[in-house]
């Protein structure tokens, strides 16, 4: 949203008649959230007052946010802010249109998004990162029609529990592996209706939810909406969805993988793009499974550059336990029709479904970043007119020793992230001080585990040395 924009949807009216509407619901505080690098939502609560002000005039919130990793410990090669700068405030707006009503908390939500102190883009917010690719594909006269796939673990559970049994021997709330079982949502009939429920309830509407394959996992698919709304939703779902099990003496998981007994947890995300018109530009009824041109030039782009820009899909040392052959994960940039093995799926349909499902995401990715990258991979396909190679017949896995080994993933995460640092496409999609900030973090992030003796190493090693 521009300044102008900004501006124009906070006039005055607009924030008495709103202040005037809470009074009269009694509300008497205000809750916001911006999404760090990591994904977490950091926020507060503001009263009444407080508010007022942020409608007319942008906040400030510490900088540390971009200083500190997702256990809140600061970096020791941050150069963008730490010790040396202070930790100064910087800059946020609220995002007017983003307002949802928490039933309770008894208080309404706002979106905000990180702005430079003179009000200028921030370049670490990773929504801005998204709305500036965005951007760059509207002044192409072309809209994203986006919707993610979350599957995650749910146990009976509470955050103290799980810290008391080391994460081990967890109780998830339903054994055995029961993928899209009838007999599991129905036992459990009120626990999924109420939870489609609530997400209807905070705008963040489920188009499908089900058991998936392992004990306690749902996959849950966000219906789908205009790229940055999709992104929204995405980050709040996974947010309020943990601190809704929560509530309920539950608790939900979003990592990638959290046991080498089940398949991985995914963040599939499902793209597709309109002209101005509103037709579209992935549809051809008359080429082979309705793959229009600019279809295949994004499918290359995707194979081209996803691997260059993984550590945006793959953020975690945990997430590189999932992108394992078999495991229902890609490990290299494979493309197929309809096919759930290969990191790209193209779904055939007709003008309004026709769509690709990038699969190599996992749920513990940030969406606002996810998106970023699968976009800017696409735009330069369809920029530079790539060429995919032939789509993947069966299984994808064996398809992929035939790969140019530039289509092959990095297998760990300081690999992926060190490949990122260099990719001279990252630099020209999401800027410089982005690229460098984002690859310091997750190298960051993989020495850190290097520096931990972790279970593993202990039962492996400790008598038999």
């Amino acid at each position: 949203m521009t300044n102008s924009e900004q501006s124009s949807t906070s006039a005055p009216q607009h924030l008495q008649e709103t202040l005037a509407r809470y009074q009269e619901l009694g509300v008497r505080q205000v809750k916001l959230g911006l999404t760090d690098i990591d994904g977490v939502i950091r926020g507060k609560y503001v009263g009444l007052q407080k508010f007022a002000g942020l409608m007319q005039k942008q906040g400030g919130f510490c900088d540390c946010v971009f200083g500190w990793d997702i256990d809140d410990q600061l970096y020791d090669a941050g150069s963008y802010t730490g010790w040396h700068s202070g930790f100064p405030d910087t800059g946020y707006r609220l995002l007017v249109e983003s307002e949802r009503w928490l039933a309770e908390e008894e208080c309404p939500y706002f979106i905000a998004e990180f702005v430079e102190r003179d009000g200028t883009d921030h370049p670490l917010c990773p929504r801005t990162r998204l709305r500036r690719v965005l951007e760059g594909l509207a002044e192409q006269g072309l809209s994203v029609r986006a919707g993610f796939e979350y599957e995650f673990f749910v146990f009976d559970e509470t955050p103290h529990s799980i810290r008391d049994k080391g994460y081990r021997n967890l109780s998830p709330i339903t054994p055995g592996n029961f993928g899209y079982s009838v007999l599991r949502t129905s036992a459990l009939g009120n626990e999924f209706t109420e939870f489609m429920n609530y997400c209807a309830n905070i705008d963040c509407e489920l188009e499908g939810l089900h058991c998936e394959t392992g004990p306690g996992v749902w996959e849950a698919a966000l219906a789908s909406k205009s790229g940055l709304e999709a992104a929204d939703r995405a980050s709040l779902f996974k947010t309020f969805a943990k601190g809704y099990f929560q509530r309920r003496h539950m608790l939900a998981t979003f990592m990638a993988k959290w046991s080498m007994d089940y398949p991985g947890q995914s963040g599939h995300l499902h793209l597709s793009l309109s002209d101005a018109e509103g037709q579209n530009i992935f549809y051809d009824g008359a080429e082979p499974a309705g793959m229009s041109v600019k279809m295949r030039h994004a499918v290359a782009g995707l194979q081209r550059y996803l691997p260059e820009f993984l550590a945006l899909l793959a953020p975690t040392v945990n997430s590189y336990t999932r992108l394992v052959k078999g495991a229902w994960a890609p490990t290299a940039a494979t493309w197929g029709i309809e096919n759930r093995t290969a990191a790209i799926r193209v779904i055939p349909g007709d003008q309004y479904s026709q769509r690709i499902e990038v699969r190599v995401g996992g749920a513990d990715a940030n969406p606002y970043l996810v998106q970023a990258a699968a976009l800017a991979a696409m735009d330069i396909g369809m920029r530079e007119q790539l060429l995919p190679d032939e789509p993947v017949l069966g299984n994808a896995y064996e398809a992929e020793d035939d790969l140019s080994p530039e289509f092959h993933f990095a297998s760990d995460l300081m690999s992926s992230a060190r490949r990122f640092a260099a990719s001279s496409a990252a630099k020209e999609q999401f800027g410089e001080t982005f690229v460098a900030h984002f690859a310091m973090t997750r190298e960051w992030e993989a020495r850190e585990y290097h520096r931990t003796i972790n279970s593993w190493q202990l039962e492996r090693y400790f008598e038999i040395v």
